[in-house]
């Protein structure tokens, strides 16, 4: 993280770039039109990723929204709104580790044709959104938040697909249920480093606010 930005000196709400919102208007509305293709191909797949996949989308677009609700509202704020979406970042993790062990009870395998080819879709939304977003990855822990929804989007859709080549190859579901996973595991990690950076601002914000107090 660059140090331009990691005290409540930060760039003023004023100052966000026009590019920064349209790209979050258009990031808000890929999502959710990925979500609803998600949905829809993860029930006829059977695919316990997919399915946690299309979740995330949900997730995302809740989050650009809510990025965009903030963005012209002061850093103490910014920072709430990350710790908002950090935690349900580390909510989606759980419930994704919850209906995997579901699945693996169930002991069905996913149909592997929907699932490539879907994630596939999912890759060319997430990795044009990731583009979009990559020059603004640096900034405060709303922004950081962001960006490192768009990247795990984007290897989750990779981990799909070999998990989709996966399935085909052994017949079996297991490849599906890691990917599962390691998705999982991830949204668990980015959340906790975005709530960590938001508890660090939001402290900061005080200590200055307390500071600034005749």
């Amino acid at each position: 993280m660059s140090a331009s930005c990691c005290d409540s000196t930060c760039a003023s709400p004023t100052s966000v770039s026009p590019r920064y919102r349209k790209a979050l208007w258009i990031a808000l509305m890929i999502n959710a039109v990925m979500f609803a293709v998600e949905i829809l191909g993860g029930v006829k797949s059977g695919s316990v990723s997919l399915l946690a996949d299309a979740v995330d989308f949900a997730g995302d677009a809740a989050n650009y929204g809510i990025t965009l609700a903030v963005l012209a509202m002061g850093l103490a704020w910014r920072s709430r709104a990350a710790m908002v979406k950090g935690i349900s970042m580390m909510a989606f993790g759980l419930f994704v580790l919850a209906r995997t062990g579901w699945a693996a009870m169930s002991g069905i395998p996913p149909e592997p044709a929907t699932m490539g080819a879907i994630a596939v879709l999912a890759l060319l939304a997430n990795g044009g959104v990731a583009l979009m977003l990559y020059a603004h990855r640096d900034g405060d822990a709303n922004m950081r938040s962001v960006w490192l929804c768009s990247r795990n989007d984007a290897i989750g859709n990779v981990s799909v697909m070999l998990a989709a080549a996966g399935v085909f190859g052994t017949g079996s579901g297991w490849p599906d249920l890691l990917v599962a996973v390691i998705m999982a595991a991830l949204a668990l990690t980015s959340g906790i480093a975005v709530t960590r950076q938001a508890s660090r601002e939001q402290a900061r914000h005080a200590e200055s606010s307390r500071i600034a107090l005749p």
